[in-house]
């Protein structure tokens, strides 16, 4: 038996033939037979809003926010269709905002491939910087205590508009809603507060958890500070098409498609598993190591103490080049160490909260990754260099017994398992 698991853009197959396997993947949902007009019809009878075309007036600024290059929202198809709704609104009047966080700026030919060249050459682009404070306006004082600054551009808009996708999330419970700005826009100094030890070491800030996740609130108390205009969130298969749109006003919007998500991705496991294969669904969240701290944590819910992880992500950009990840790796002696400094009073530094959840993820049971990036890096980083996944598992099974269950998690982080 072969299942197919998501790596890079043409996928991995891995021999699952004498194995006792069990492949955990979310409930599939078929895409929509019309995605334009099912986009019509939502942002036409929006949830707890007037339609899109009735908020928007001919002569104002509108700031549109999509996600960076790390994330899977098909912006290709979705805002051609926007701005034809909006087509009494000239092109001169959007500004399309990439909500970067604290991530890399998106190159031009990347945001060819994001956006389509027609809108990459024909609109105003603007890749959010975090680091850059000229670039910033003061949105206000977060209910959590901090000043945030999000993009100048946004603050500044007569209208904002803002697209996501949803899906379960490591640290904010779910992805979409507020997250576009909040981290996405945002400044470095409340990233770091959103991103703070306490606040992601929390047990409520996991997957799933909405109402009471620490990260959550984090993320709705910055990202509601400025009015948001129209909420425009997707839900998405294994094959990147669109199952649901979730439009309108976006606290409303979020939750009913958060409700969705979780109905269709988390999955009940009976038991933990003493080997977990997961992967991190794919181009284009599979880009890096960074991101794919992501599947590392969907399998670490349930792979035994102790146990393996073997995480397939082509991580083709390798760390990447962004921020304190590599270094913070390569320079501690352990998993435990680094863990501790983190977790000690007074340390801050950017790209802690991403190496505090790989970490967490390391003292609980060995990491292998099968990918693109050389082997030493990976042994820097107190990771396991996979040549093969299946001899991997083979010789994991050499020394626990032949009929040792297994979990395979072939579309990463789309699945989320728990155990029941």
């Amino acid at each position: 038996m072969n299942v197919h698991l998501q790596y890079g853009q043409t996928g991995l197959d891995l021999d699952l033939t004498g194995l006792n396997a069990t492949v955990l993947t979310p409930q599939f949902i078929d895409g929509l037979t019309d995605e334009y007009a099912g986009f019509t019809n939502a942002v036409r009878n929006p949830i707890n809003t007037r339609p899109l075309r009735e908020i928007v007036q001919a002569n104002e600024t509108v700031a549109v926010v999509i996600p960076d290059g790390t994330r899977p929202l098909p912006s290709d198809r979705l805002l051609p269709w926007l701005f034809a709704e909006l087509g009494h609104v000239p092109a001169v009047n959007f500004t399309i905002l990439v909500g970067t966080g604290s991530h890399r700026a998106n190159t031009p030919e990347e945001l060819d491939r994001m956006l389509g060249p027609a809108i990459a050459r024909n609109y105003r682009i603007v890749n959010h910087d975090a680091h850059d404070p000229s670039t910033q306006a003061l949105a206000g004082t977060s209910p959590m205590g901090y000043p945030i600054h999000f993009a100048k551009d946004y603050v500044q808009a007569d209208r904002r508009i803002i697209l996501g996708f949803i899906e379960p999330h490591f640290m904010a419970g779910f992805s979409g809603g507020y997250k576009a700005v909040m981290p996405g826009l945002a400044g470095i100094d409340a990233i770091m507060h959103y991103h703070g030890a306490r606040v992601i070491g929390d047990p409520l800030s996991t997957w799933g958890e909405l109402e009471h996740n620490p990260t959550q609130q984090h993320v709705r108390a910055g990202g509601s500070l400025l009015s948001i205009d129209f909420c425009i969130n997707v839900t998405l298969n294994a094959q990147k098409q669109i199952t649901r749109y979730f439009c309108g006003e976006t606290m409303a919007a979020h939750r009913e498609g958060c409700a969705f998500s979780k109905s269709t991705a988390m999955v009940a496991c009976p038991q933990a598993y003493p080997i977990v294969v997961t992967t991190n669904s794919g181009y284009p969240l599979d880009q890096n190591l960074y991101q794919t701290v992501k599947g590392m944590c969907a399998a670490a819910r349930i792979v035994t103490p102790g146990g393996l992880i073997l995480a397939a992500a082509r991580c083709n950009d390798g760390f990447p080049e962004h921020g304190n990840f590599r270094s913070l790796l390569f320079e501690s002696k352990s998993p435990q160490e680094l863990f501790d400094r983190i977790m000690s009073p007074g340390f801050a530094t950017f790209d802690q909260w991403q190496v505090q959840l790989l970490t967490m993820v390391q003292i609980k049971a060995r990491v292998g990754v099968y990918c693109e990036m050389k082997a030493d890096d990976l042994r820097r980083a107190h990771l396991l260099p996979v040549p093969d996944i299946r001899s991997a598992i083979d010789d994991e099974l050499a020394k626990l017994g032949r009929d040792t269950p297994i979990a395979v998690l072939p579309e990463g982080p789309l699945t989320i398992p728990y155990l029941n």
